[in-house]
């Protein structure tokens, strides 16, 4: 019997290993099964969309691409479509996040229709973007596209009972806002889910806090801050109207329950804020930068942290308006600069030119002619003269005649009329009287010009102050006598 028990007891070794193998191998199935369950409830969702509106030349498109980490620039018309890439670095997993830009003009908001659905509602971030480069557009494009996007939800057909839960998912969670801790290199990138433990003392919400509710998350994106240096350079803009503008932006995001962040992707500032901030809002994934508030080209509040008491610190630096003063009151747009085009000429035809001109010149009056703008040579002055000044009679008349031209000719004409009656004085012969009229040169000086080879106008001048000279002196001696004595 002995060699008996001891087959059996190593067989009943053998069965009780069996076992333990048994029971280890359905545990390693049960693990893994677990972990693959876990891992498949833990991936990133699918299906998530971002909504942007904003107005025409704003940057939407540019921004969004910036965020893709794509440098093309391409600009669609109606209703554009791009995707964000979000990674999760714990779980190694990537999805796909839809961003749908609508077009600034109204006419395409008919579009929002292929976008947003009653089902993928729920899973929507709408994003307001405004352009920081015209700050009086600012609140007019907020309301605009806060009315649209609230006129789109309203006409789709979602049950009264999902509109009410979404929009008490928004208050809970603006409410249970806490400032974030910073994260630490060992801690996970996705938010655990928060259990019943971890309810919180819960808020109450404000008079002007979510009154109009949409029901999914909202955020206010301000673009081309880097054009603040410039307002105040070329618009004279102060702290004190980026205060007023930061106030009003900041009330209309508690009144919608809104996240509002400053970027500038010239400078590219905030753009990586930005984006944590998105996958933080659509995936919970842990989220660590405070609100900032200093820098005023560098804003930064998220959605639950604001109230109306942190707004009141920017009126405080307000002196010039108050803080309910209408927007468009004190930001205005300033005064369009008119371009002046200068006006395109067209050249014409050579030969029409021509025509053209020679039709003037036909219709302009003839010019007078020399012999019409002389005058007759003025006699000599008949007043004796000092024989040594070396100045005639015909010099006298000839400066006369220079200094009195005719005033009915023209300045060429009475130019030339001057120089005419100059020489024609100089070749005129006075006779007789002084004063007498001028009689042309005679006969015989002429012929004893000729017989003695000189020039006749030459001749005639000698001749003329010589007799002149001779006449002046026998009026010298003549006056010179003694008057006769009168009788007794």
């Amino acid at each position: 019997m002995a060699p008996v028990l001891e087959k059996q007891l190593p067989a009943a070794a053998g069965a009780g290993d069996n076992n333990n193998e048994d029971e280890e191998g359905q545990n390693l199935w049960t693990s893994i099964l677990s972990e693959v369950s876990t891992r498949s409830n833990s991936k990133l969702p699918s299906g998530k969309n971002i909504l942007i509106f904003g107005e025409d030349g704003s940057g939407k498109t540019t921004l969004m691409a910036k965020l893709q980490g794509a440098d093309h620039n391409k600009k669609g018309r109606g209703l554009e479509y791009l995707y964000l890439s979000v990674h999760d670095e714990d779980r190694d997993d990537l999805t796909r996040c839809n961003v749908w830009i609508l077009d600034g003009d109204l006419y395409h908001k008919g579009l929002l229709k292929f976008a947003v659905s009653p089902q993928t509602l729920p899973d929507c971030l709408a994003m307001f973007v405004v352009d920081m480069s015209r700050p009086w557009t600012v609140m007019e494009s907020l309301k605009k596209w806060a009315s649209v996007l609230r006129d789109h939800i309203d006409k789709l057909k979602v049950t009264p009972e999902d509109i009410r839960e979404m929009e008490q998912k928004m208050v809970k969670s603006f409410q249970e806002y806490t400032e974030p801790e910073e994260a630490t290199p060992s801690s996970p990138q996705r938010r655990a889910p928060a259990g019943p433990e971890d309810d919180a003392v819960v808020l109450p919400l404000g008079d002007n806090v979510l009154t109009h509710n949409l029901g999914i998350p909202v955020l206010v994106v301000c673009t081309k801050c880097d054009a603040v240096a410039v307002l105040e350079k070329e618009q004279d803009y102060r702290d004190e109207h980026f205060d007023f503008i930061q106030s009003h932006i900041r009330t209309f995001c508690l009144q919608y329950g809104a996240g509002l962040i400053y970027t500038s992707v010239k400078e590219e500032k905030n753009l990586d804020l930005l984006y944590k901030y998105i996958v933080h809002k659509l995936y919970d994934f842990r989220f660590t930068t405070p609100a900032l508030v200093v820098e005023k080209d560098a804003v930064f509040i998220p959605s639950g942290w604001d109230n109306e008491k942190k707004i009141g610190i920017l009126h405080e630096n307000l002196s010039t308006v108050r803080p309910e003063d209408p927007f468009e009151d004190f930001i205005t747009q300033p005064p369009v600069r008119k371009l002046v085009h200068d006006k395109e000429i067209c050249s014409e035809d050579e030969q029409v030119f021509l025509m053209k001109q020679q039709s003037l010149l036909a219709k302009q009056p003839a010019t007078p002619t020399r012999g019409a703008t002389e005058s007759p040579a003025r006699t000599a002055s008949g007043s004796p003269r000092p024989a040594g000044r070396g100045q005639t009679g015909v010099t006298a008349g000839s400066m006369a005649a220079v200094k009195k031209p005719d005033p009915n000719m023209k300045a060429g004409a009475a130019n030339e009329g001057v120089l005419a009656n100059f020489f024609n004085s100089l070749l005129s012969k006075k006779t007789g009287s002084p004063g007498g009229p001028a009689s042309p040169v005679g006969a015989g000086v002429q012929g004893s010009a000729k017989k003695t080879g000189q020039k006749p106008g030459l001749t005639d001048v000698q001749a003329e102050l010589d007799r002149m000279t001779r006449k002046q002196d026998s009026m010298v001696s003549a006056n010179n006598l003694p008057a006769p004595e009168s009788e007794a």
